[in-house]
């Protein structure tokens, strides 16, 4: 979900499973009176949600922006015909490490 998506994702009011993994953060004071804004605009999400929401929001803004970098090995082929190479940018360890994770937090 992109960040420009939130606004609708939480008039809609649905989520995903939640990881009983926790995180605390401090947070600048311009970036606490936006949290505050965001909740006062929308009463019915608790700030949780809404920070949330936001950390989702920006891992996929973030991981939509990694750079593909073609290797050496060829992959498949598009639909012209021409060789589609091996990612070999951050792209594909970071699907990588976050399927580990992934395993390992759905264990618990």
């Amino acid at each position: 979900m992109k960040a420009s998506e939130l606004l609708n994702h939480w008039e809609k009011e649905f989520g995903e499973p939640l990881s009983e993994t926790r995180y605390e953060l401090p947070l600048n004071e311009k970036d606490a009176a936006r949290v505050e804004a965001l909740a006062e605009m929308f009463p019915g999400c608790s700030r949780e949600q809404l920070l949330r929401d936001l950390v989702s929001a920006a891992l996929s803004d973030l991981t939509s922006s990694f750079p593909y970098i073609a290797g050496d090995k060829v992959v498949a082929q598009d639909e012209d015909g021409y060789p589609v190479y091996e990612d070999v940018g951050p792209t594909p360890q970071f699907l990588k490490l976050t399927r580990k994770h992934l395993h390992s937090l759905q264990k618990h």
